[in-house]
Formats: structure tokens, sequence, C-alpha cells
């Protein structure tokens, strides 16, 4: 089994920051693919940012320049660190991550969801 812990969300004004972090733990062999999602009420899910297991980052058009996704390959953790935070950003965040299990396989895990309000 793994598990996904997502900390970090929460009410901020606009042009605040925060950080999001998700922690995997249990049956890890590596994790490749680490990305995270948001979804807003009536939305669909859409991605914010990702990093592969060479660090290589990809970021929506609308947080470029705002937004910065890092990872700690031995806390199997990845970050968001949210600047400049817009009302539109408002929305449940969730992580996902692509693990590779110790007997062979990779599997799609999410998070849990942390909630994001920016207040104009």
């Amino acid at each position: 089994q793994v598990q996904l812990v997502e900390s970090g969300g929460g009410l901020v004004q606009a042009g605040g920051s925060l950080r999001l972090s998700c922690a995997a733990s249990g049956s890890i062999f590596s994790i490749n693919d680490m990305g995270w999602y948001r979804q807003a009420p009536g939305k669909q899910r859409e991605l914010v940012a990702s990093i592969s297991n060479s660090g290589s980052t990809n970021y929506a058009d609308s947080v470029k320049g705002r937004f910065t996704i890092s990872r700690v390959y031995v806390k199997n953790t990845v970050y968001l660190q949210m600047n400049g935070l817009k009302p539109e950003d408002t929305a449940n965040y969730y992580c996902n991550l692509e693990v590779v299990r110790p007997l062979g396989g990779s599997y799609t895990y999410w998070g849990q969801g942390t909630q994001v309000t920016v207040s104009s």
C-alpha cells in the first residue's frame, strides 16, 4: 500500500503565498513523475505543474512565473510553492504520483486534496 499525505492549503489574500507538500510512504521502490492538479467548483481537474524523475518541470500557462514545483527524492515528497496568488487560483489541489512498487509495476496515486482559497 502507498499513502499520500498533503498539507499546506489555506486561506490567503491575493498576492500572498502558500506552499503545498505531498509526502508518500509505504511500499515504494521509486517515484517517476510527480505533479499537482487542481479542481475548482464546476470545472474539470487541470494540471498545474509536474516534475519528472530527472527533474524536468512543466507548468500550466496560467501559473508560469508564479508557481514552482520541486521534489526531495529521499523523502518521496513533492512541493508546490505558490507566489502571487490570484482569486482564480482558488481550488482544491491534488498531488499525483507515479509510483514504482518493489515487486514491479507502476501505479498512479492521488492525494486527498487540500483547499486553497484566495480572497480579493
